[in-house]
């Protein structure tokens, strides 16, 4: 069959009602349920036909706009959430990705803009995990992962698909999501990153001839990691703008496949940039800067090396593109107030229907040092009143990722709470140069817990934290960091929240994705069987033990990421021993994109809170 297990979603007849009366919720679950959308996208033959996706229907699904007309609908309507979808080049249809138990695997679907039936987009293309797709006038490219191999698939129009590439190793196709960033504007050729070479963490760039698959450039930066950012959108222009790392920081370049010819950007900018858009005719590109948390964006001239600010309230940019007459779209948020969508203007382009999110508290900027003498930059936030405060230290996931000035009604459950939060950039975090993520390879489970615990110390001198209220809570590696905490440290905690964590890392490598599995390998060494010495030392099931404090740990039951036999593992080795625990445990993957159940899960974690630290109000 084509089609998963019950066909894919023709979208409902009608939206979903919210199941809650958000006005008579607490603010926390306010903010939980207030309306949210992504960052638009839209083909380049009809820019005025754009897919968002919301979770308006209280799932997160694919929804299209019409901006000629006004007219908005909602595509799909699947219970687990669609969470990535774009029109085609022409506008007529929106192809977006389903799995149906969240999993992450599924395959590419396609429906008409103004509704009717959904077909496979690429019919004939096993099952798999999305690596990326580029969509053309008339080329579509798509890179599927399965427990075979990474493999690149073309389709020519109406033609049957074709496989053009494939590799033991990771393969996908650049651009961060966007439909419209890894194909050529004449569709000739289409920009991927690989680790063919074996290091997942340092990606090497290969541009490919989508007829035949060969290659017609490759780019690779030793020991450095290069990213695909965008092609240039004029026909017969094949400069591929792209981000390295060779000063440290991530920066921009520009490939000119046609001549060769590599250069890299130098921008007086601190922190990272890179080219989220170019301008129509070529001449320019958008340039987004993150330092410590916060973002700008900026045109570059490319004549003439100019970098002019572009407008923007400061904050988190989390989406950024120029339209086709110029004007600049952007996703913006803060701390204290939830995403819209802006143009660099200010004007809201797609203000919300219902109740707007209550504000949440700012965010501090704040900067201490490590047992190293390093400075370890993050983000605190507390209630109103003077401290201390029961404290919740806040673990981010990835590692590869960070924290910033964003909306995250999350922390702003637990300071509604009492709780102060702290949120550390811990080394392996990205945003703070090359040296500082790569910290973790080959050396996870150690770094991560030293920065978050002078972090404690830091708001516990600045008599902000109570050290005897103290939590440590995270999700994904954030909850491997939690578990890890507990084990190790368990004399900081008086309690825990480990969401979706790895809990035992060997276990967990035999049920992971492709993908994760190829990360691992580029960050421990090698398969977990490789790095014996390793594992005895970071692997959280070896220290349950000598956990101390009640925790709670919250589990997807399909979740490719960090699986659900391992965490279950670790469950196991609590209840043997009769230690203080709950398990939470929801129905689909590594995430979850049911606004209820996303409630549910917050309101049970408030109250374990409630029960184990002194002091805290919730209203649930």
């Amino acid at each position: 069959m084509d089609g998963p297990s019950g066909g894919p979603s023709d979208g409902p007849a009608c939206p979903h009602v919210r199941s809650a009366a958000v006005g008579d919720a607490p603010n926390w679950e306010k903010r939980f349920r207030a309306v949210n959308v992504t960052f638009p996208e839209w083909g380049p033959g009809a820019p005025d036909r754009i897919s968002i996706v919301s979770n308006e229907s209280g799932v997160w699904n694919v929804h299209a706009w019409d901006r000629r007309t006004g007219s908005r609908r909602q595509v799909t309507d699947h219970p687990v959430g669609v969470t990535h979808g774009a029109p085609t080049f022409d506008g007529d249809r929106i192809a977006y990705w389903q799995d149906e138990t969240g999993d992450e695997s599924g395959r590419w679907y396609v429906q008409p803009f103004d509704g009717g039936h959904a077909e496979p987009l690429l019919p004939g293309v096993p099952l798999g995990w999305n690596e990326g797709i580029a969509l053309g006038r008339t080329t579509t490219v798509a890179a599927v992962s399965d427990h075979e191999g990474f493999a690149l698939y073309a389709r020519d129009g109406d033609a049957p698909p074709r496989r053009i590439h494939r590799h033991h190793e990771a393969v996908g196709l650049g651009g961060e999501g966007t439909a419209y960033a890894a194909l050529s504007a004449d569709e000739r050729l289409a920009a991927l990153e690989h680790a063919e070479h074996g290091d997942l963490i340092h990606q090497a760039l290969r541009v490919v001839d989508v007829r035949t698959g060969e290659a017609v450039g490759d780019m690779l930066d030793e020991g450095m990691n290069l990213r695909v950012s965008r092609w240039s959108p004029v026909p017969g222009d094949d400069r591929l703008a792209f981000v390295h790392e060779r000063d440290g920081d991530e920066q921009p370049g520009i490939w000119d496949l046609r001549s060769g010819e590599r250069s890299d950007l130098k921008l007086d900018l601190p922190g990272i940039s890179e080219a989220m858009s170019w301008w129509p005719d070529g001449t320019a590109l958008l340039i987004r800067n993150l330092f410590e948390g916060r973002s700008t964006l900026h045109r570059y001239d490319i004549a003439t090396a100019t970098v002019t600010p572009v407008p923007t309230p400061p904050g988190s940019i989390t989406g950024a593109a120029v339209r086709p007459d110029g004007r600049v779209w952007l996703r913006h948020d803060d701390s204290a107030h939830p995403p819209r969508i802006l143009d660099e203007r200010g004007v809201e382009l797609l203000p919300p229907d219902g109740e707007r999110a209550p504000d949440g508290r700012p965010f501090a900027s704040w900067h201490f040092q490590n047992a190293h003498g390093q400075t370890v930059h993050g983000f605190h936030v507390t209630p109103p009143g003077k401290g201390p405060f029961p404290i919740i230290m806040l673990v981010h996931g990835g590692p590869t990722s960070l924290d910033e000035d964003s909306w995250y009604p999350e922390a702003q459950a637990y300071v509604d709470a009492g709780f102060a939060v702290g949120l550390v950039n811990y080394r392996g975090s990205i945003g703070y140069g090359r040296e500082w993520r790569d910290t973790l390879i080959g050396n996870i489970g150690r770094p991560e817990l030293e920065d978050v615990n002078a972090g404690l110390a830091d708001l516990v001198a600045k008599g902000i934290a109570d050290p005897m209220r103290a939590v440590i809570a995270g999700w994904s590696w954030g909850g491997y960091t939690t578990l890890m905490e507990l084990g190790t440290h368990p004399e900081l905690w008086m309690c825990g929240v480990a969401g979706v964590p790895v809990g035992d890392y060997e276990l967990s490598y035999e049920d992971m994705s492709p993908l994760l599995q190829a990360y691992d390998r580029a960050l421990l060494g090698g398969a977990p069987k490789d790095v014996p010495q390793l594992m005895s030392e970071r692997n959280p099931i070896y220290f349950a033990d000598a956990v101390r404090a009640p925790v709670m740990i919250v589990i997807g039951e399909n979740d490719s990421r960090c699986p659900y036999r391992q965490a279950m593992a670790y469950v196991e080795k609590l209840a043997a021993r009769k230690h203080p625990h709950q398990v939470y445990v929801f129905g689909t993957g590594h995430s979850t994109f049911d606004i209820d159940e996303s409630v549910r899960q917050q309101r049970a974690i408030l109250r374990f809170l409630a029960e184990h630290v002194p002091g805290v109000v919730t209203s649930s």
